[in-house]
């Protein structure tokens, strides 16, 4: 049975120019320097196997760099973006950020503006009156907590 060549790799001077400096600059991220260097033997005519032997990289590594660059290459994107990762599947968003404004908003609001006999809000409470006032359909305290946590908002030490 045939073995099936790599599909050649064909680099502008300027495509080329970009990926040298990617390779050369101490500040690129590996990752990034790594997918410049299969990319430029790529273009030097090097297979698979010798890439990854040379790399110390998979066969499936070679080839996947190699077959999305030349996806990408009739694309008007920058080499930078080319060497990126491809976006990661995974479900849309629950909330939509004018919920999450409004959590943010609830969560800098006193709670006795709300008819709350409390000094500072908890994930609790907050899940709570989200579901009273009808901005979410249902929240868990724990989404909540993380929420706050990452737009670091902490209602429980104000005042």
């Amino acid at each position: 049975m045939p073995r099936l060549s790599a599909p050649p790799v064909l680099l502008s001077e300027s495509d080329r120019l970009v990926l040298e400096k990617f390779v050369r600059r101490s500040s690129t991220p590996q990752q990034i320097a790594l997918r410049a260097k299969i990319i430029l033997r790529s273009a030097s005519g090097e297979g698979y196997g010798e890439i990854a032997r040379a790399l110390s990289i998979s066969l499936d590594t070679s080839r996947l760099w190699r077959r999305r660059w030349l996806e990408l290459s009739t694309s008007d994107l920058p080499v930078d973006q080319r060497l990126q990762d491809a976006p990661r599947p995974g479900g849309p968003p629950k909330f939509s950020l004018e919920q999450l404004t409004q959590l943010y908003a609830l969560a800098c609001e006193p709670p006795e503006k709300y008819g709350l006999p409390i000094s500072h809000w908890s994930a609790r409470e907050l899940t709570t009156e989200m579901v009273k006032q009808g901005i979410v359909e249902s929240i868990s305290e724990r989404h909540v907590g993380r929420l706050l946590k990452e737009a670091d908002l902490k209602p429980h030490q104000s005042g």
